[in-house]
């Protein structure tokens, strides 16, 4: 079994999940082994924050492979990182790094194109919606990324970093997120939301709303993860 080495703490609630995912789905193709073992290097979620609020993606790229360099010599021999805003400077970090890396929207491209869906929501973070590192991937293969009116990306951005982050789950704020999803599904024809937050697949519970698929993309990278780990 290769060793994985994981970047989390981006956020803290996301990376608990992607533990007890990696956990699940190792064993479910090894149900007769013992757990896997893997390397969590949990980084400060404000560091990150701060340079994507400065538009300083140098600084964030580098911060991003400081950390990356304690994860070969714990052992690791392979790498993801626990969330998706940071894939904004992922060609970069990893070109630098010195273990390959898994990216988290090429392994949710793979999946979208394994079940046909030409056109998607993006929900995560405002820094996600508004760059384009998703929609290249994307295009392609042929897949249409659609974002959410600005209003509506500044709620999902707000619940994100007030609440979800912090592992505040409020009913209201998930009706007002399928909300989104509906309106988006009824203007704009939409097949499926990419939950490009890792965050938001734990209030958006559930493979699918009203006929609209619900794409958990930290739960397909723990699986392109595990993939890997048996390769």
């Amino acid at each position: 079994m290769k060793t994985l080495g994981m970047i989390g703490g981006v956020g803290p609630e996301s990376t608990i999940e992607y533990y007890k995912n990696i956990i699940v789905l190792y064993r479910e193709r090894k149900p007769d082994c013992h757990y896997p073992q893997f390397v969590i290097n949990s980084i400060d979620l404000q560091k990150g924050i701060d340079f994507l609020e400065a538009n300083n993606l140098a600084g964030m790229a580098d911060f991003l492979l400081s950390e990356i360099q304690k994860l070969p010599r714990a052992g690791a021999e392979f790498g993801i990182i626990a969330a998706n805003t940071p894939h904004i400077v992922f060609d970069e970090v990893k070109a630098r790094s010195p273990i390959p890396f898994i990216s988290i929207v090429e392994a949710s491209r793979d999946y979208a194109k394994s079940r046909n869906f030409k056109r998607l929501a993006l929900f995560g973070t405002r820094y996600t919606m508004r760059a384009d590192f998703y929609q290249k991937v994307f295009e392609r293969e042929g897949i249409d990324l659609v974002v959410p009116e600005l209003k509506d990306q500044d709620y999902i951005h707000e619940k994100y970093f007030a609440e979800l982050v912090p592992g505040i789950f409020l009913p209201e704020t998930r009706e007002n997120l399928l909300a989104i999803v509906d309106r988006m599904k009824n203007k704009l024809g939409i097949e499926g939301v990419l939950l490009a937050g890792t965050e938001l697949a734990l209030i958006l519970r559930g493979e699918s709303h009203n006929g609209v698929v619900l794409l958990d993309t930290g739960k397909i990278h723990c699986q392109a993860a595990v993939n890997e780990m048996l390769s």
